[in-house]
């Protein structure tokens, strides 16, 4: 590996976290996954630290406001849009538009073609999340004891603003094993339901998704407000929209295990995500025939990276989605329609247009794939290591270089913490971003170039990480101070060297 644990050395005699705040990496949820690590952090009592708290923002700014109430309108419809082109316009972006400026069609025409709700899938939705809670809350891990590198069962999270540290059932690999072994002996043995059952009802879930969505922002936004589970960690701006949107809690919880945040970012949606394409692919046979190696691309590399997210699942948990942001409509809704329905474009335009590549793009997109991958993951290990070994391996052959720092949480407590400058963080502040959008781009690449809407993926995630790129910063120069500047000083480019 690039990165490997010094031998025979002492062990640290403080328990400062080492992190690497600027690092993110966003895939998982509406924003994926991202890597944001604070934790096991030494506590003194110096109440006279002069960086800042951190969290969520407590002021609204205009702009903001706006693009809040923006997301909130458009966003439902943004994904019902790419659906419904799929399906009455064989996923020709500009096909409704013309026909209504054209007068071909109506919104009503349109609106009555589109299938409405079913029974049926108000059972399977309900069937669905009902098994993924039962994984999560009932199922202690087992495969931490037989799984060799692999850490589940009960884990700590990273300190909250507030100075909690939660505690988290980790299973999600087990779930995601155990959903998919019933999914294949259902195909190959039991035949219970057809392969394509998630193709054949996919806007009829859409709608479901959608209720599980609003009805669980909605919840948590009222629980923030009457019973929270921890009081101290709530943020409130007066801002009704912003409050819904973006969460008032930062870790609602039912229960001792049922983590909102932990349960929406993984499951259902990204448990679902590897099935999803797995139903487009077997509808793609029952149509055409066969299946085309652009759809055997898309479910592999997409497979890989959602594997990656439960075998590092503990990892996830000092990500910037548990431990900076609150859980809202941003993340309730986000995990429950957005990521299941635009990330799995690829597949659902591979059934409409099943592309067949010829074998030097094939080559080409799988390589890309696995090198963004390579980087996305060596860039995450080397980080993880660095936070174990407290600074004590070596990462590209070499000690690695380190910022001190320390911050101050909402109880007054001095915090303090190290930020690495060596391996793929010296290069850029960001990089593992780098090998996240050679993964969105390969695949969207698999696609061919018929059509635009497989490639929203990688417009989307081009404009989400490079946002992510400012407002961690925006939130590390807050709680950091000075000690972030000497960090942007020592690694200059948030993204691309020489660029950006």
């Amino acid at each position: 590996m690039a990165a490997k644990s010094q031998r025979n050395v002492p062990k640290a005699k403080s328990v400062d976290s080492v992190t690497n705040d600027s690092v993110t990496n966003d895939r998982v949820t509406n924003d994926r996954v991202t890597n944001d690590s604070v934790t096991n952090d030494s506590v003194t009592n110096d109440r006279t630290a002069s960086q800042g708290q951190w969290g969520r923002a407590w002021e609204v700014d205009w702009f903001s406001l706006g693009s809040i109430i923006f997301l909130l309108l458009c966003a439902p419809f943004i994904v019902y849009y790419f659906i419904m082109a799929c399906d009455q316009y064989s996923c020709a972006l500009t096909g409704p538009v013309v026909d209504i400026a054209t007068g071909r069609a109506r919104l009503s025409d349109i609106w009555a073609k589109t299938p409405p709700i079913t029974r049926k899938a108000a059972q399977l939705y309900t069937l669905w999340v009902t098994f993924q809670v039962l994984l999560y809350t009932s199922l202690p891990d087992f495969c931490h004891k037989f799984l060799p590198g692999y850490v589940g069962g009960i884990q700590e999270g990273a300190v909250t603003p507030a100075g909690v540290v939660n505690k988290y059932q980790i299973n999600g690999l087990q779930a995601w094993l155990l959903t998919h072994l019933l999914w294949f002996a259902n195909a190959h043995l039991l035949s219970w339901f057809s392969p394509t059952i998630i193709f054949d009802n996919w806007i009829p879930l859409l709608w479901c998704a959608n209720i599980l969505g609003y009805a669980v922002s909605t919840f948590a936004m009222v629980k923030g407000y009457f019973f929270p589970t921890s009081a101290r960690d709530c943020k409130f701006t007066g801002n009704f929209f912003y409050n819904y949107m973006m969460g008032v809690e930062f870790n609602p919880r039912i229960g001792k295990w049922f983590d909102f945040k932990l349960f929406f970012n993984g499951r259902p949606g990204i448990v679902a995500w590897t099935l999803i394409n797995l139903s487009f692919a077997a509808k793609q046979r029952e149509l055409h025939g066969h299946v085309t190696n652009a759809m055997v691309l898309v479910n592999v590399l997409q497979a890989i990276y959602v594997i990656d997210f439960f075998w590092n699942e503990t990892w996830y948990l000092k990500t910037i989605d548990i431990c900076h942001d609150h859980f809202g409509w941003y993340l309730g809704w986000g995990d429950c329609v957005w990521l299941p329905y635009l990330y799995t474009l690829q597949g659902l335009y591979l059934v409409y247009h099943p592309v067949q590549l010829s074998t030097p793009h094939a080559v080409g997109v799988l390589l890309l794939g696995l090198v963004g991958y390579y980087i996305f993951r060596v860039a995450n290990h080397q980080k993880d290591l660095f936070r174990r070994t407290d600074g004590r391996c070596l990462i590209w052959g070499k000690k690695p270089k380190v910022i001190e720092c320390s911050y101050m949480s909402a109880d007054g407590q001095t915090h303090h913490s190290k930020l690495l400058v060596s391996g793929f963080w010296g290069v850029a502040r960001h990089f593992n971003y780098v090998g996240d959008l050679m993964g969105s781009l390969a695949y969207c690449l698999a696609c061919g170039g018929g059509h635009l809407l497989p490639y929203f993926y990688i417009i989307y995630m081009a404009i989400l990480l490079t946002h992510r790129c400012l407002r961690d910063e925006h939130r590390c120069a807050s709680k950091y101070g000075r000690d972030w500047e000497r960090y942007t000083a020592a690694v200059p480019y948030r993204l691309l060297p020489g660029i950006f």
